[in-house]
């Protein structure tokens, strides 16, 4: 990309996305600022990267050096309230202002791109493809919904010949992307605030397949109604997964291609969904990698996101697992992965709903795949960009939960509450600020046991 502007101010510098693009701008020589509502690790790693940032949504702070819109691009994301005073500053003065996946399409439009899209997904798949790449030798420069844990960031380059992005279908973000190779993982009802209907939601999709380059490929997981090379689990796809076994807890399976068998390939994270995810990055990395072999090699050597079935504590008589499950469907993905490597063990989930208006339009799916943990503890609904809706609380979403052993939770209480069930099994789960629990409950369980 080349770079016009030599200033770029984030307006919501902190979040995951935001965040791995201000460290792209820092490294390509750009002077970096913004404003976020709290200080986080993240903000806290990108201050001390020489970056500018201010908590307090004044446009008096804002840097004199941003103040020049000849110079200054800003950046938002679409979770920011167009009440927000400094975004009102920017408009009326007349900046270029630019959402963050339109930003992410004009830097990745001159790059050979592989764009993960689904509602599930995309974080795993980015990051095991990035891994994949990085075994392969291939040089890229990945941006990721998560930390990876095998570059410990969110933002890893490693050169600008390939590019790798996550496909936001929020907002019909993806639309701004022009992949050459693209994958759906799935497509399940979310951000209904957004689309109003499932039918919408498939439609945007069909519309991003629209957006690849001339010639691009797109691989489809099997199932999903939308023309492209497929892959799945043991069927007929273009890439499948045959005679899986589990060996000591990871995966031992063979990869049919198009070109032939690759036999005898591991991978260590737990789930089905997992596996899915490893397929299709092997996938999409086959399409430039030279040895299949080494990118076999690597799928074994990947170890996972930050709160992606993240173990925190993994003793004989005790689990603590940490997730980022936030949709129904990825509840029971966590908790058929459970009972898959930790079969007859007891299961508590300490769940944080994400958004009122998800909470609201799937609350029966959210019942049914809770009720189906041994216990479950509840947290206040995370609000996130969101104002309250009437009626739906955590409370609402309590009574439908058809298990006895169930009980609402504030925050403050809720490491009391875990010591005092001593479940063999723990599970924490959501996309809110549950995350920023975890530290806490894993030295105060540590200590316990």
């Amino acid at each position: 990309m080349k770079m016009r502007y030599q200033h770029i101010y984030f307006i919501g510098i902190g979040g995951i996305g935001m965040s791995a693009l201000a460290r792209y701008f820092s490294d390509m020589g750009c002077a970096v600022a913004g404003y976020d509502k709290v200080p986080t690790p993240l903000t806290r790693e990108l201050e001390d990267n020489q970056m500018v940032i201010h908590y307090e949504d004044d446009p008096e702070q804002i840097p004199t050096t941003h103040k020049d819109p000849v110079v200054t691009l800003v950046v938002y994301t679409p979770a920011i309230p167009e009440t927000h005073r400094e975004w009102a500053y920017f408009r009326e003065a007349g900046f270029t202002i630019k959402k963050r996946a339109e930003v992410l399409g004009d830097i990745t439009k001159d790059s050979y791109c592989f764009a993960v899209a689904g509602t599930h997904g995309k974080t795993t798949t980015s990051s095991i493809l990035a891994h994949l790449l990085k075994e392969a030798g291939l040089p890229f420069t990945a941006f990721l919904g998560g930390i990876s844990e095998d570059f410990e960031s969110n933002y890893i380059r490693e050169g600008d010949i390939y590019t790798v992005v996550e496909a936001d279908e929020f907002d019909r973000s993806f639309l701004h992307l022009a992949p050459d190779v693209a994958c759906i993982t799935s497509i399940d009802p979310d951000h209904l605030d957004i689309y109003g209907s499932e039918d919408a939601l498939v439609d945007s999709y069909k519309e991003f397949t629209e957006c690849l380059k001339p010639g691009g490929k797109l691989l489809v997981r099997e199932g999903i109604p939308i023309r492209g090379y497929t892959f799945g689990i043991e069927d007929a796809s273009d890439y499948s997964i045959t005679d899986i076994q589990v060996v000591d807890g990871s995966y031992l399976f063979n990869i049919n291609t198009p070109a032939g068998i690759v036999e005898g390939v591991q991978f260590q994270k737990p789930g089905r969904h997992n596996l899915l995810n490893g397929l299709v990055a092997f996938a999409m990395a086959d399409q430039v990698a030279e040895s299949k072999d080494k990118l076999a090699e690597a799928m074994g050597t990947f170890k996972g996101v930050e709160r992606r079935f993240s173990y925190r504590i993994r003793e004989n008589d005790f689990v603590f697992i940490d997730d980022y499950a936030h949709h129904p469907t990825e509840i029971d993905a966590v908790f058929d992965a459970i009972r898959e490597v930790h079969p007859q063990k007891n299961i508590m989930a300490v769940f944080q709903p994400h958004l009122y208006s998800r909470t609201r339009d799937f609350a029966v799916d959210f019942a049914k795949s809770l009720s189906q943990f041994d216990a479950v503890l509840l947290l206040e609904i995370y609000p996130a960009r969101e104002e309250a809706i009437p009626g739906i609380t955590s409370e609402w979403l309590l009574n439908m939960i058809k298990n006895p052993n169930k009980k609402l939770v504030p925050k403050q209480d809720l490491i009391h509450e875990i010591k005092a069930s001593k479940p063999e099994v723990l599970v924490t789960m959501g996309a809110g600020d549950i995350g920023m629990e975890v530290k806490q409950i894993e030295r105060e369980l540590n200590y316990a046991n």
